[in-house]
């Protein structure tokens, strides 16, 4: 998969963001989605291990409604690995007529003239929320749209893009992969 650098961050921040704020099940544990303060604080983590330039959340409340887009561009890619691609399709397109996402291009202090899909005044949250969902959006409008996914692991229910050359990533990481290995193995051996 090609995508410039600013692309695939949007990319990894949109699935990064529907992990984090979607409760559910991760590498084999039940997960429940911070709230309040506490998303706050793992959103700008989110962000500051992706080196954004758009900083983190200002408020709990735009980190929530941003977690608000998150669990719906969950949905999404849950509905891509259903093979419900129309719906998925369907969905985005929805997100992305609420944020008014549109090609503007954009520079700031100095650095070079660069591609944004939210308009230049809009808030924090939904100039996250847009960019996101465009993202996304690109990768459902090309065949990279196999390779989006939810992990197969069982008990896990995060989100992944496999950028993998060969393009059979399977699972969200390296831990459920090695879980699911492990546990092959073991059945093996016993059996």
């Amino acid at each position: 998969m090609d995508f410039d650098s600013h692309s695939s961050i949007v990319v990894e921040s949109a699935l990064a963001l529907a992990n984090e704020v979607t409760s559910g099940h991760l590498r084999g544990k039940p997960y429940v989605a911070p709230t309040g303060s506490a998303l706050t604080s793992a959103l700008a983590r989110m962000f500051a291990a992706r080196n954004s330039t758009w900083g983190p959340p200002p408020s709990d409340g735009a980190a929530a409604r941003l977690g608000a887009w998150g669990v719906r561009l969950h949905g999404v890619i849950a509905a891509v690995d259903g093979g419900e691609v129309d719906s998925a399709c369907e969905e985005i397109n929805r997100i992305t007529a609420e944020t008014g996402a549109t090609p503007v291009l954009s520079r700031h202090d100095g650095e070079a003239w660069h591609l944004h899909f939210h308009a230049l005044d809009a808030s924090w949250e939904v100039s996250w929320a847009a960019s996101m969902a465009t993202g996304l959006a690109i990768v459902l409008g090309n065949p990279a749209i196999d390779r989006l996914g939810i992990c197969t692991a069982p008990a896990c229910d995060r989100a992944y893009l496999d950028t993998s050359k060969n393009g059979t990533r399977r699972f969200c990481s390296t831990a459920c992969q090695n879980r699911v290995k492990t546990a092959a193995f073991r059945a093996r051996k016993s059996g």
